[in-house]
């Protein structure tokens, strides 16, 4: 038996995502990111004496639109606190944050969760609801930087320009028991936030930062382990790959007869190991009390209400509505739903009258291709949804093969021409008059006497052969059914049958 199979794991996880906003939380300062080192500071954000902080407006609203996309329910009354600590990077010495009265609250999202292979490949997706304790609204620290500067080997560098950075800290219930249902998680958050478009989700840029709350117990037990939390995952890999060997960790050390103690531990993606960062702080070791220099945050149900209506059909819901509506499979609408200009973007093809299943695969396929290849994303595409539905119609009407259909959207992308106006000024018609075909067919077989001879003493695997004969001819144009049906209509016939 595996000794990992004696446990059970236990999972919890506070994701930190930046609210999009233009300016930062408590004053003007920009939010821009890779501008200069301390540009964008004032004596608000390096909480200079005198300086008062006044509430961007911006952000509670996009903190509330998270709130309600995730089902948690805003507080008619949220108060601000102060959670103290030192590090070089937190000039005030304390971070504005939420504590005993957060901003929102006793959420939950049903995702789709899988398991996954060796390879990586999902094994057998499942929907699950995970918890959510709470949404609270906080400003971020600086950056501390060891490394990349000329002097780093000496001395460590403070970068302020995040301080004040507006956040959204989504802390989750411990309902995780694996790493992959917590990477699925972090996904469907990052996915979730992007739909409603107040928060970047760019995990390079520290968009979105994620800890996580890592513990085993025997199986069938209630109490919960020690408590290890990991920090430094900054992409959906580091979480996944710090999450596994953590638990390794912990199994060998209760394996050995050792004990866990609570820490925070740092995740070395060189190394593929955790390290010891500190002991575990507790709650009482920030001494959280009311920030004085901001009131009340108080909101009206009122403004609830339009924030609800403002939100857009989420991407769980979308995924499975594509599958029912539309008859995708549940990988393809997942493709198609991962963002929010490509779901709308595949609805706009579907709404000018081609069918669905065409219009999933020429987005997925061939348009993917192009946009990757361009380093594009649909939102730029200079192929406009009616245009692609314009090509999908030519294929079903016949008038071009879909070989050639991949001929002429290479060239609806270059010059944002429609797919009519390609074929016209290239004369990429397909043909199909049999009276033409039918030449072509009987020049084809007549060169090639020796195959048509061996096709029909049962050699058919030559059939494919005959038909690239055709194609070749016809420079691809020919209509690649009727092809199929009239060689086997002379190849069936006596020799000087053929016409």
């Amino acid at each position: 038996m595996n000794p990992r199979d004696k446990y059970e794991v236990v999972i919890g996880l506070e994701v930190h995502a930046q609210l999009k906003t233009q300016a930062k939380i408590f004053c003007g300062c920009s939010t821009r990111f890779g501008d200069d080192p301390n540009a964008n500071t004032c004596p608000v954000c390096l909480g200079l004496p005198g300086a008062l902080p006044v509430l961007n407006r911006e952000a509670v609203r996009m903190a509330g639109k998270a709130a309600l996309a995730l089902g948690c329910r805003i507080n008619p009354v949220s108060l601000f606190a102060r959670k103290n600590y030192f590090y070089p990077d937190l000039p005030k010495g304390y971070q504005i944050s939420q504590f005993d009265s957060p901003f929102s609250e006793q959420g939950a999202v049903e995702i789709e969760t899988s398991e996954r292979d060796a390879q990586g490949r999902p094994m057998a997706w499942r929907r699950k609801l995970f918890r959510l304790t709470r949404l609270h609204i906080e400003e971020d620290a600086g950056k501390s930087i060891h490394d990349g500067l000329g002097e780093a080997s000496d001395a460590s560098y403070v970068d302020l320009n995040r301080t004040g950075v507006p956040l959204a800290e989504i802390v989750s219930e411990p309902d995780f028991r694996s790493s992959w249902e917590a990477y699925d998680y972090v996904q469907y958050l990052r996915q979730t936030l992007q739909y409603i478009d107040v928060c970047d989700g760019n995990m390079e840029e520290g968009n979105l930062r994620c800890d996580a709350n890592v513990s085993i117990r025997p199986r069938g037990a209630q109490e919960l382990g020690a408590k290890i939390e990991l920090k430094n995952l900054n992409s959906f890999r580091f979480l996944q790959r710090a999450l596994e060997y953590e638990i390794d960790r912990q199994v060998a050390v209760l394996e050995s007869g050792g004990q866990l103690q609570q820490e925070t531990r740092l995740w070395n993606e060189r190394e593929a190991k955790t390290y010891v960062m500190r002991t575990k702080e507790y709650a009482h070791d920030y001494r959280y009390f009311p920030e004085p220099d901001l009131p009340p945050l108080i909101v009206s149900e009122a403004w609830i209400e339009r924030l609800q209506q403002e939100l857009p059909e989420l991407p769980g819901p979308r995924r499975r509505r594509f599958v029912e509506q539309y008859g995708l499979s549940f990988e393809d609408a997942g493709t198609l739903t991962n963002t929010r200009e490509m779901a709308d973007y595949f609805e706009a093809v579907v709404g000018h009258g081609v069918e669905a299943r065409a219009a999933a695969n020429w987005t997925l396929s061939e348009l993917a291709f192009l946009l990757k290849n361009a380093n594009q994303d649909i939102a730029s595409c200079c192929i406009s949804p009616d245009h692609l539905a314009g090509l999908i119609t030519l294929i079903d009407q016949g008038t071009i093969s879909g070989k050639i259909a991949k001929t002429v959207i290479q060239e609806m992308f270059q010059t944002g021409n429609t797919a009519e106006q390609v074929v016209s000024d290239k004369g990429l018609t397909q043909m199909s008059d049999p009276a033409q075909l039918e030449s072509v067919i009987r020049n084809v077989l007549e060169a090639n006497a020796d195959e048509v001879a061996a096709y029909r003493a049962g050699k058919e695997q030559l059939f494919g052969f005959f038909v690239g004969q055709v194609m070749r001819a016809t420079k691809g144009k020919a209509n690649p059914q009727l092809v199929n049906q009239m060689l086997r209509r002379a190849l069936g016939s006596e020799p000087k049958e053929i016409v």
